[in-house]
């Protein structure tokens, strides 16, 4: 499984919802948080409901529902979409700490239902806490929200985003240590999609395993910024294919010198080559 872009789809809208599958997105999210007007979460909650258990409704990707935060209707959610199943994971916004994703959890069981879970760090409790966030049994990924974040600590959000690099870093090497997916924040310029490939070839760098997207149009450029290129698979192929011929810890591929660290690169390469084939 790959998680290179992950696109939400407002849940009171059932035609979008419907189309998000065909996007080439490898997750998406039906979203019942910030995408949904209050006075219409009731509405949002009887599509998603429906969707996922129709009959004709069979998507080749990963399906997710964001609920609202613990404590501001997740509960609601569950009872009325999550319980019925027909998805995969389940996000979760505004996590502050590891109770959060334990109460998803216990609502879920009392549907006798479990569900890997997608934890959104977008405060600075929740990113201060992203270590046991991430190390918390039912966590299957962090997602680093970064506007959430900016308003939450009184940010300027800017072009270049150092207000929230270390942030973003943080989560990166949370979600590593806890064996967990990183998916980076959205990037709101829906019409600029050299902006987005950009931003998403940077968090590719910074070690995310995916993005956030908010429209279809991104989905592309991200995965591609997620996809290794045939010049990154064809250097890892002979690094790798070096290191099973080497009895040492350090021998030569195409005039450098590779050791323990580049070996773990090129194995990367692969996976991911592998997942975005699958």
């Amino acid at each position: 499984m790959t998680r290179r872009s992950v696109l939400f789809s407002p849940g009171d809208q059932p035609s979008l919802m419907r189309k998000a599958p065909t996007t080439g997105a490898d997750v998406v999210v039906f979203d019942l948080e910030d995408a949904v007007a209050p006075a219409r979460k009731g509405d949002a909650r009887r599509a998603v409901s429906d969707l996922l258990t129709a009959a004709d409704f069979d998507p080749d990707c990963e399906v997710c529902v964001r609920v609202n935060p613990v404590g501001s209707g997740a509960g609601d959610d569950v009872d009325a979409v999550l319980s019925g199943g027909g998805f995969d994971s389940v996000v979760v916004p505004k996590v502050t700490d590891a109770d959060d994703v334990a109460t998803v959890d216990s609502l879920l069981a009392e549907h006798d239902a479990t569900s890997p879970v997608l934890a959104l760090v977008e405060s600075a409790a929740g990113v201060l806490n992203a270590h046991e966030i991430a190390a918390a049994g039912p966590t299957d990924a962090l997602v680093f929200g970064a506007e959430d974040l900016s308003a939450d600590i009184g940010a300027t959000r800017t072009d270049e985003g150092t207000e929230v690099l270390y942030a973003r870093e943080r989560v990166v090497l949370a979600a590593s240590a806890a064996g967990v997916d990183a998916i980076d924040t959205v990037h709101t310029a829906i019409e600029d999609p050299s902006a987005v490939a950009a931003d998403a070839r940077f968090a590719a760098d910074l070690g995310f395993d995916g993005k956030l997207a908010i429209h279809p149009a991104q989905v592309d450029p991200i995965n591609d910024a997620y996809t290794p290129t045939e010049a990154d698979t064809a250097w890892a192929t002979r690094v790798l294919d070096a290191a099973a011929d080497s009895d040492a810890g350090v021998f030569r591929v195409d005039g450098e010198m590779i050791d323990a660290p580049l070996i773990a690169q090129a194995e990367r390469i692969m996976r991911r080559a592998r997942a975005a084939d699958n």
